[in-house]
Parts: C-alpha cells; sequence; structure tokens
C-alpha cells in the first residue's frame, strides 16, 4: 500500500513507519514541496495530511487514492466535497491529540495571565529587577479566574479538568444548551470570562465568530487564548482591542493566514504569546497519530470498515 505523508518526519516517526515497511510503503513530502507532491499523488493508495491545504485539482490528480486520513481533528483543510465526489474516503483523529492541545492551552493560558514575553524579555536586558510596581495590580492566578470555553467537546472537557484542578470556576457554551449549570449563551460567557479559550471547528457559522461585538463584551483585563482555527477570530478588530487597551491580553497559536505574515499587527504587540500552531505537536500526539493512521490503513487494506471517516463514499 503506497502512503503519501504531507509533512516532514522526525526520527521516531520514521522509526514507526519502518515497523510497517513490509506492507506500508511511506513517501515523504514536505508541505511546501508542491513539485514532489504532484509527482507522488497519482501512485497513493492514502494521503496522511496534517495542515496544508488539500485542494480539488490535488485531489483530481490522486486518481488510485481511497483514503486521505487528516493527523488531527479539523478538516477544514481538505475539500471534503471534493474528496467525495472522486470517491475519496476522508477520515480524522478526534481526541488524539487533546492532551497536547490541552496542555498548550494552559501553556497560552498562563502565559498570557502572567505577562511571560514582557517578563522574560525584561529579565534578559537586566531590567527584571525591581519588580515593574504594576505587577501585582495585573498579574492573577488563574485559580481566581472564571474561564469561558467556547465549544465543549474534547480538548475542552480536558482542559476544564485541569482547570477545575487549579481552582477555577468554568464556563462553556456550545451550539445549545446542554443544560448544565455552566453553560452560558456566548454574550453571557463573554461577559462573565475573565479568560475566554476558544475550542470548535472552523466552519461557514464559525468565521469571525470574534470579532469586535463579540471583544467588546469581553472585560478589559480579560484574556482570549486560541488553539482552534484562526479565523475564527478577527484579528484586525483583536489587534485594535488589545493595543487599545480593551483586552488585557491574548495567546494564539492559530493565525488567519499560516504561516503568520510578518505585517500581522498581532506580531508587534508586546501582550500577546505566539506560537506556530504546535500546541498539538509533541511526540506522545504524533505516536497516537501513527498508530490510528497504521491501523486505517490496515482496515483499507483487509476491506475492514475505516475508522472515523467525516463523509460517505460510494
Amino acid at each position: 500500500m503506497k502512503v503519501l505523508a504531507h509533512f516532514t518526519p522526525g526520527r521516531r516517526v520514521l522509526d514507526f513507519v519502518a515497523a510497517e515497511s513490509d506492507w506500508l510503503d511511506v513517501r515523504w513530502c514536505a508541505e511546501d514541496d508542491d513539485a514532489t507532491l504532484r509527482r507522488e499523488l497519482p501512485g497513493a493508495d492514502v494521503i496522511w495530511h496534517v495542515l496544508r491545504p488539500l485542494s480539488a485539482a490535488d485531489l483530481e490528480l490522486a486518481a488510485n487514492c481511497r483514503l486521505v486520513h487528516k493527523l488531527g481533528a479539523g478538516v477544514n483543510t481538505i475539500d471534503v466535497d471534493a474528496a467525495t465526489r472522486c470517491g475519496i474516503a476522508v477520515a480524522n483523529m478526534p481526541g488524539a491529540n487533546a492532551p497536547s492541545v490541552t496542555e498548550g492551552t494552559l501553556l497560552l493560558m498562563l502565559a498570557a495571565l502572567r505577562r511571560l514575553p514582557v517578563l522574560d524579555r525584561a529579565t534578559r536586558e537586566g531590567r527584571g529587577w525591581p519588580s515593574d510596581p504594576g505587577l501585582g495590580e495585573t498579574v492573577r492566578d488563574i485559580g481566581g479566574c472564571t474561564v469561558g470555553l467556547v465549544g465543549y467537546g474534547n480538548i475542552a472537557k480536558q482542559v476544564e479538568a485541569v482547570l477545575k484542578t487549579l481552582g477555577a470556576r468554568v464556563l462553556h457554551t456550545s451550539t445549545r444548551d446542554d443544560g448544565h449549570p455552566d453553560w452560558r449563551p456566548l454574550p453571557a460567557l463573554l461577559t462573565e470570562s475573565d479568560i475566554v479559550s476558544l475550542h470548535l471547528p472552523l466552519t461557514s457559522a464559525t468565521r469571525h465568530l470574534i470579532d469586535e461585538a463579540a471583544l467588546a463584551l469581553m472585560k478589559p483585563d480579560a484574556v482570549l487564548v486560541n488553539t482552534a482555527r484562526g479565523p475564527i477570530v478577527d484579528e484586525a478588530a483583536l489587534a485594535a482591542a488589545l493595543r487599545e487597551g480593551r483586552l488585557a491580553a491574548a495567546g494564539l497559536d492559530v493565525f488567519a493566514a499560516e504561516p503568520v505574515e510578518p505585517a500581522n499587527p498581532l506580531l508587534g504587540l508586546d501582550n500577546v504569546v505566539l506560537t506556530p500552531h504546535v500546541t498539538w505537536y509533541t511526540v506522545d500526539t504524533m505516536r497516537r497519530y501513527l498508530e490510528v493512521a497504521v491501523d486505517n490503513c490496515r482496515r483499507l487494506r483487509d476491506g475492514r470498515e475505516l475508522a472515523n471517516v467525516v463523509n460517505q463514499v460510494s
């Protein structure tokens, strides 16, 4: 079985795949290597996809492909309709990255809440002592905060468990009232929360869900964290709110355009903590991804039902 893996592997990934080399022929293609992608697509039975979008034109080249397997949960970077027209199943891995994204979310929350970038730079420049007298007026314990989770899937529920252990009050919102006493409609959640954390897929309904009007509902000393998808937030509105003091800080792992554009105004703000869409990217998550991906390839080889297919193909 020929697999086109659309990412650059590390040593541990190569070692894992080598153990399956008697039946899996894995070809590696860097995400920015379009020439290799076009050359390898026609011969691939399976595509292991990470982030670089797979367009209809890409999928039409993959004449032998029977499965596109997202290494992750969100399939917004795959033209699922085109895959369905081409008779290609699309599968994902819900929950496989949840432990890593949970930790990454907490990392960004704490770094933004406790002004880590500013303190790190001041310490390196010899300006850390005496302490900024405003520090104790602005930095908070996460356990003293109300945290609002926008979206309530695998990751949000794990984040909630950790936050409650730390003593935080946790609210959540989702597409409908789930009857839980901590559920809130989005406007109420934004108004009540000291930290708002996004955990929902990118769809036509969620694009720019956090816009100028939504940001205006948040407390001026609140923190926004996004480890979901960049376009859920109106970046221009967020940058303006942060620059003008209408929002205290943000922790961002995702952006509207990735790689993030150098001119993005968020990059120049001291009250923003940034990572390059890597909260999911750990040794442990990659192991879980590969275990699921290889299992689905084995199912395909043996004619068994595939796991976590998100479309219907004949």
